[in-house]
């Protein structure tokens, strides 16, 4: 799309980017539309087909966008062939920072807080962000480094959970644990070698009402020595079948479903 306006642009001079200096982009109508609906998304510019335009009419009526008009394989070539791009680009500048005693405070109303140690996997941890969103979460804590921009891919498989979400990026990771311990937060750690079984530890009376955060680690290599000797107890996710491991963000699902289940059952008595 030689010629378009603001497109394939490399260099910044904005928060705006992510960690390679590139604009941060959303693609997807299920992450468009949760970006347009946003009030605190800066929308930079945007880039849709005819169809995908019209879908997204009601969104870009109300932020008084103006989107370029392109094909799909205008935005194929942008993005590569293999993006799911459903006929919409975003530029879109970064969401509000959020600070982890904010989130902290939240935990008990909201849901457990997620804490991603060195999580990379921009699909996984979309996904997570999705899950939180559905069986609810106080937000997600992920370090500068080591994690994947809050955009592009992410966005995408967060499908619309990005803007729903809080997110909080710490450059220390435990010291952010430390300062949720000093918060009166009961920090989880997740490992399939752990004795105690999650869903006995959350159903546990003497955590119903507590601020509990669940700290989940890499894929293969799992939570850090030190994240793991930072959390006050670990846990595993129990079941029957024949392989004894989840995929990080299959992980987060079940742990924030039992977590939702247990604020169920407090809630019946």
């Amino acid at each position: 799309m030689k010629g378009k306006r603001g497109w394939g642009r490399t260099e910044r001079d904005s928060p705006d980017e992510d960690a390679s200096g590139q604009p941060l982009l959303i693609w997807g109508i299920h992450a468009a539309t949760a970006a347009l609906a946003n009030p605190g998304r800066p929308i930079l510019e945007m880039w849709a087909t005819d169809n995908a335009a019209l879908r997204l009419a009601d969104g870009i009526a109300a932020r008084g966008v103006q989107p370029e008009r392109v094909s799909p394989k205008d935005l194929d070539r942008r993005l590569g062939p293999d993006t799911v791009h459903q006929g919409v680009l975003i530029e879109v500048g970064a969401l509000p920072e959020h600070e982890v005693a904010a989130l902290a405070e939240q935990i008990v109303e909201r849901g457990p807080l997620v804490v991603l140690d060195q999580v990379t996997d921009p699909h996984n941890v979309g996904a997570i962000l999705r899950s939180a969103a559905v069986f609810g979460s106080a937000g997600i804590v992920m370090t500068r480094r080591h994690s994947p921009p809050l955009a592009s891919a992410l966005a995408k498989a967060a499908s619309g959970a990005l803007e729903a979400v809080p997110v909080a990026l710490v450059q220390n990771l435990a010291r952010a644990l430390d300062e949720l311990k000093s918060a009166g937060v009961i920090v989880v750690g997740l490992d399939g070698t752990a004795e105690t079984l999650l869903d006995e530890e959350l159903l546990d009376t003497r955590l119903a009402g507590r601020a509990v955060a669940l700290v989940l680690g890499a894929e293969g290599r799992g939570l850090r020595q030190l994240t793991a000797q930072m959390c006050d107890r670990m846990c595993r996710i129990g079941g029957d079948g024949p392989i004894g491991s989840l995929n990080v963000s299959n992980a987060a699902a079940v742990a924030l479903h039992l977590g939702a289940m247990a604020r169920r059952h407090l809630k019946s008595k």
